[in-house]
C-alpha cells in the first residue's frame, strides 16, 4: 500500500447536542470535522470502480445521522463515537480526525476549540490486511 494515498473529507459541518453546559446539549450547536482515511487508492485509480475504494459518502451520511441523535458532554467522547462509526464502516483503516466546536461558550473567546484523534496506523492496516488474506477474506473495498 502506498502510505501517501488518502481520502480527505474537509469541513463537514454537523449540528449536534454536545457540551458540558446544559444549554449546549439542549439547544445544540455547530461542529466541523476534517477526516483523513489512509487507504491504497491504486486499484480504484486503475479501474475507476467505486468497489475498489472506500465510499466516503457512506461515512458522511452516517456522521450526519449520528449528529442528529448524539447527546454527550465532551469533544473527546464525540470524536470517539465518530471513530467507532468509521471503524464499523471500514474496519481497521487508519483514520485521523480533527473535530472543532465552532463557538465555544467561553466569555471573550472568539476562536475555535478542537481535538485531534487518530485510530489505527498504516502498520495496523497492513497487519490486518495480511491476516485477512491469510484467512481468505477480502481487500480494501467498502464491504471488507
Amino acid at each position: 500500500m502506498s502510505s501517501s494515498d488518502q481520502i480527505l473529507v474537509r469541513g463537514l459541518r454537523l449540528w449536534a447536542h454536545v457540551g458540558v453546559l446544559v444549554h449546549e446539549r439542549e439547544r445544540g450547536q455547530w461542529f466541523e470535522v476534517d477526516l483523513t482515511l489512509t487507504v491504497d487508492l491504486s486499484a480504484a485509480a486503475r479501474s475507476d470502480n467505486l468497489s475498489d475504494t472506500l465510499d466516503y459518502s457512506q461515512l458522511i451520511t452516517a456522521l450526519q445521522q449520528q449528529a442528529r441523535s448524539i447527546h454527550c458532554q465532551t469533544l473527546e467522547h464525540y470524536s470517539e463515537r465518530m471513530l467507532d462509526l468509521a471503524e464499523s464502516l471500514y474496519g481497521t483503516v487508519p483514520i485521523a480526525l480533527e473535530l472543532r466546536k465552532c463557538s465555544a461558550p467561553v466569555p471573550g473567546f472568539g476562536g475555535v476549540v478542537a481535538v485531534r484523534r487518530q485510530r489505527f496506523t498504516a502498520a495496523d492496516s497492513s497487519h490486518a490486511g495480511r491476516e485477512n488474506r491469510a484467512q481468505g477474506q477480502g481487500g480494501s473495498g467498502p464491504n471488507s
